[in-house]
């Protein structure tokens, strides 16, 4: 069983998934012995996986979208397309106004344009409604950061992938897989951290920790789009959170430990005071979820980070 402890130290994680046994062990009281067994066990149970994310920036998909369905006949066939589909990220059969819902991640909105055009003529689609987020406010599973200006070669690249692999690789161990001294692979890791290239975080399994009760909300607000987002982001349950325009003025999702937990997250968005209305929907099949730790191939050509973009 897990504890309070367990669920700290998933926290803490969370946010610095190469944060030092002692620098964990301060912060939930115990031994770094302790907590060295404890985050092995909850690695070893399947309750977390430490892994790099890349930001979605470096590979050149720095516009996020999530489109509702409405579908003629069977919603399975047109999930399978979904699943296909490069740029989607995340696609499911749904309960409520829309059956399918789908999240995609793209270069730019010429992009985007043709993507949604292209997800309009796959069968069964009768229409097909756009959320573009203008920004990430909240990801429990990556982070929110600032992508910084820097180059990023083939031996970081190398790196980058080893950390998706296994974020709490030791630096002597990524050093010796990459063919750099010890503190050459330090420098090089710190950096991409730094620069928001490449984020470390412990990615939770919802089953395993007894988190598996989850929705989708789409909100349309009363005032200033970004206020109402930043007091959302607060609330309890609240495990994504985009600010945009199209369909909502704001999309998220939301997971609990139960079903009473989750209706009690839901009461305290509708209690926010600028929620004007409140769209919930269920995910009751999920056809394709690339967890941000997953990545992709590197690109043919090494980029170059660019500066400002938001994970």
């Amino acid at each position: 069983m897990l504890d309070a402890v367990d669920a700290a130290l998933m926290r803490a994680l969370q946010g610095d998934g190469r944060a030092t046994y002692q620098a964990l062990a301060d912060g939930v009281g115990l031994s770094r012995t302790a907590v060295r067994a404890r985050v092995r066990r909850l690695v070893a149970l399947g309750a977390i996986r430490i892994v790099g994310v890349l930001h979605a920036g470096v590979m050149g998909r720095e516009v996020f979208a999530h489109v509702s369905f409405t579908v003629s006949g069977p919603v399975g066939p047109l999930l399978g397309e979904l699943a296909e589909r490069e740029a989607v990220t995340f696609a499911a059969q749904t309960a409520g106004r829309f059956p399918a819902v789908a999240q995609v991640r793209v270069r730019d909105d010429q992009a985007l344009a043709e993507e949604v055009a292209a997800m309009r003529v796959l069968p069964g689609v009768g229409g097909a409604e756009v959320f573009r987020a203008g920004g990430v406010v909240k990801d429990a599973d990556s982070g929110v950061r600032e992508l910084k200006d820097i180059a990023i070669d083939p031996l970081d690249w190398r790196l980058v992938r080893h950390l998706q692999h296994d974020g709490r690789a030791s630096y002597a161990e990524l050093a010796r897989r990459v063919g750099l001294s010890q503190a050459a692979a330090r420098s090089r890791v710190v950096r991409l951290i730094e620069a928001g290239v490449v984020h470390v975080t412990a990615l939770v399994e919802p089953t395993v920790v007894g988190a598996d009760e989850r929705l989708g909300f789409g909100v349309r607000c009363r005032g200033d789009a970004s206020v109402l987002a930043a007091r959302l982001a607060a609330v309890p349950g609240v495990s994504f959170l985009a600010v945009g325009f199209g369909r909502y003025d704001l999309v998220g999702s939301a997971a609990a430990a139960d079903r009473a937990a989750l209706v009690e997250a839901v009461e305290a968005i509708r209690a926010c005071p600028d929620v004007g209305r409140l769209e919930t929907w269920e995910h009751l099949r999920v056809a394709k979820e690339r967890l941000r730790g997953d990545g992709g191939a590197a690109p043919a050509a090494v980029p170059r980070a660019r500066k400002g973009v938001a994970a």
